[in-house]
């Protein structure tokens, strides 16, 4: 049978909806986690692929302003809800859908899409390059010891049910947006997702607890977490997991960490996702008491690469003819002169000869500053045609600070 691509209608959400979930192991999710994604839905920017009555194929986009280099909010598609069933695989299905996403991408102006990848070693072939990490840290709490700065002790705890300060923690989050690339402006709606608690995903764990950071009566910062009680042979020896810590100066910072340490009952402390550059694995004792792994975090397309480049600023001046290659969106393909420093860019067409040549998808990775496009170069993807020109052309590009998304889609 032929396949329909089409926008997805209000009415067929719940059996598009299944399919996702099938598709990625048919666990129903909860009730109010479904209702969440349901109320986050745009419908125009989502679509479905039918056989006859069925959905087999799904697919969406968020709209989302992303922080980048320099600090400006740039609009961003975060590409989500991917899936196509097992049985219609290797049909072409996948790469429809991704040719529809970014032909949509580029229709609204936006210069970036955006996913975060089940399976990363997929999306390569679209363009999409690693552009963040994050740190999963199991920390030993009981053997790693935390020194905060002077000051540490003027921070004032306390403890709060999550929705009744969820204002106050969103203020916070808001003003630390800007200073890090691959951040997301929260959307109005998408404030519910970090309170999202259902029980049948707790593991064990308690309800979602919050502690405010206050000085002077104003917040400083907050940590939402829960605990996951355990006993041994020798004692209490719970966990606890944290699910967000957002701070506006580093004594606050500090004083959330150390509670998080020092919870009663617990021995451990199990951290998802933070920075890669974060504070902590200075202020800890003994990093290797807390387990360090690294992940993929943020993968970036750039879509639009004249747009891309100029709205982004750069560390030092770059005066540089980027050969960009880009199969899948030939609009990018060709010669481009970026000419910039740290009050921003300009990036246009050019007939003047190539220096560096990369494809979209190194572009992608470097974009954010969290990847040097000299260590790039050692892959053999990125190619120096001009002496001289990479390493000035990758200072450039670095961030002062590692990009990162703890914003989920």
């Amino acid at each position: 049978m032929t396949t329909e691509t089409r926008v997805l209608r209000p009415a067929e959400w719940d059996e598009w909806y299944d399919r996702l979930d099938l598709a990625f192991g048919g666990v129903p999710e909860p009730p109010e986690e479904r209702e969440l994604w349901h109320g986050l839905t745009e419908y125009d920017r989502s679509i479905g692929v039918w056989e006859g009555g069925d959905c087999v194929g799904t697919a969406g986009a968020f709209s989302f302003r992303m922080t980048v280099p320099g600090g400006a909010p740039v609009p961003a598609a975060g590409v989500t809800m991917v899936s196509v069933l097992s049985t219609h695989r290797r049909r072409g299905i996948l790469t429809g859908m991704m040719r529809r996403v970014l032909d949509d991408v580029r229709a609204l102006g936006e210069p970036l899409a955006v996913l975060t990848a089940s399976e990363p070693g997929i999306y390569g072939r679209f363009g999409y390059g690693i552009a963040s990490q994050e740190l999963a840290l199991e920390i030993d709490t009981e053997r790693a010891g935390l020194t905060g700065p002077d000051h540490t002790d003027g921070v004032t705890l306390r403890l709060a049910a999550p929705g009744d300060v969820q204002d106050r923690c969103e203020a916070v989050y808001a003003r630390r947006v800007p200073a890090r690339p691959g951040m997301l402006t929260r959307s109005p709606g998408w404030e519910r997702l970090p309170l999202l608690d259902p029980e049948a995903g707790r593991a064990g764990a308690s309800p979602l607890q919050c502690v405010l950071a206050e000085r002077d009566g104003e917040t400083a910062g907050y940590a939402r977490y829960a605990l996951k009680p355990e006993w041994g042979p020798q004692g209490a020896d719970g966990t606890v997991v944290l699910r967000d810590l957002e701070a506006l100066d580093p004594e606050a910072s500090a004083a959330l960490w150390r509670f998080l340490f020092g919870i009663d009952l617990t021995s451990r402390l199990r951290v998802r996702s933070r920075p890669v550059d974060d504070p902590l694995l200075h202020l800890v004792s003994d990093v290797r008491r807390c387990s360090p792994r690294l992940r993929d975090g943020l993968h970036l397309r750039v879509v639009d690469v004249g747009a891309a480049l100029e709205a982004r600023t750069y560390a030092c001046p770059v005066d540089v003819v980027l050969e960009i290659t880009d199969a899948f969106c030939p609009w990018n393909e060709g010669r481009w002169r970026l000419s910039g420093d740290t009050k921003g860019a300009s990036c246009t067409r050019t007939s003047d000869p190539a220096e560096l040549s990369l494809s979209v998808r190194e572009l992608g990775s470097a974009y954010l500053g969290g990847f040097s496009l000299a260590a790039l170069a050692g892959t053999g993807r990125v190619r120096e045609l001009r002496r001289e020109t990479l390493g000035r052309t990758a200072r450039a590009f670095l961030g002062e600070v590692a990009p990162w998304l703890p914003h989920g889609f």
